[in-house]
């Protein structure tokens, strides 16, 4: 077969566009840090790098989920820590009352501060987070307990809303694990703590009240307060479930992170050695390729 010049120009340009397209490619991995910017470079990587960016993609999603676990479970820990304030001071002013040394005109303005205690309580049942109240179950629009003024001279009277079995608030944290995030208002704002309350204000108002008459409301005091410390160790257990799932995810997402940047990331030292090397070749291409194209058809002739 006979060898022409054209054969031999076509072929070296081809060559070259070759090496161009090579530098390109290796070029393109230095300045991004990606082995390929198109699926057509490598449908292997690309094909694994959707799955991969589905895996981190899943494990943020939980870690979403978390963030609202966690705000859920610090806002009713809090308020139920307010609440057994609330109820301490009640408890203090219920003993200060139960003295018989006290006249009817003081313990009425006891009644007083334990009234705005108790509306103090409604609020604080009425807790929102992110516009959801957290007391009510998985009914997070409606307020759980509603505060009606009475009639003057008279206690307001509590009413709670959430029925009787409540239900609970669940999000998923992992793969098919879900975690309850709210207290149940039965046993945290029962109806029961606001009618003793009521009863309480009662009888402070009512003239010629006994100490112990007044008195008798502390064991019932402790008994709302033990209810609420009970719901708060059980958050507290739960707590500490959540923070071992949260260290899970954090390492699942460090795990998937990592399997993705080693199938779609570049070795920088590699591809510049890779680089260099092929800047040589393409160099040394087109110096052999400009003896090889004649400049001239003088040149060819000769």
């Amino acid at each position: 077969m006979r060898v022409t010049q054209t054969m031999l120009s076509q072929d070296l340009l081809r060559q070259i566009n070759n090496s161009y397209s090579k530098l390109a490619d290796l070029q393109q991995q230095l300045f991004t840090g990606k082995k390929i910017t198109r699926p057509s470079q490598d449908p292997v990587v690309a094909t694994l790098g959707i799955q991969y960016r589905t895996d981190v993609a899943h494990v943020e999603q939980f870690e979403r989920n978390m963030s609202e676990v966690h705000n859920w479970i610090d806002s009713s820990d809090e308020a139920l820590d307010e609440a057994t304030q609330v109820l301490q001071r009640i408890r203090d002013l219920t003993v200060e009352a139960s003295n018989d040394t006290y006249t009817d005109d003081q313990r009425k303005n006891i009644q007083k501060e334990i009234a705005q205690l108790k509306e103090q309580l409604v609020t604080i049942a009425n807790t929102k987070v992110a516009g959801k109240y957290i007391f009510n179950g998985t009914q997070t629009s409606n307020p759980p307990v509603t505060l009606t003024d009475g009639a003057p001279g008279t206690p307001s009277t509590v009413t709670t809303n959430y029925g009787a079995n409540p239900r609970d608030v669940l999000i998923e944290v992992n793969d098919g694990v879900k975690i309850a995030v709210n207290v149940n208002p039965a046993e945290a704002f029962p109806q029961q703590l606001f009618d003793d309350l009521t009863d309480l204000e009662n009888a402070l108002l009512k003239d010629g009240s006994s100490g112990t008459e007044i008195g008798a409301f502390l064991d019932k005091i402790d008994a709302h307060t033990d209810a609420i410390v009970n719901a708060r160790a059980e958050l507290g257990a739960r707590e500490n479930r959540i923070d071992m799932i949260d260290n899970r995810i954090s390492n699942q997402k460090l795990i998937a992170e990592n399997i993705m940047a080693n199938n779609e990331g570049a070795d920088f030292e590699t591809v510049l050695v890779d680089y260099l090397n092929q800047e040589n070749m393409h160099r040394a291409a087109l110096a052999v390729g400009s003896r090889i194209i004649q400049p001239s058809l003088v040149d060819f002739l000769k």
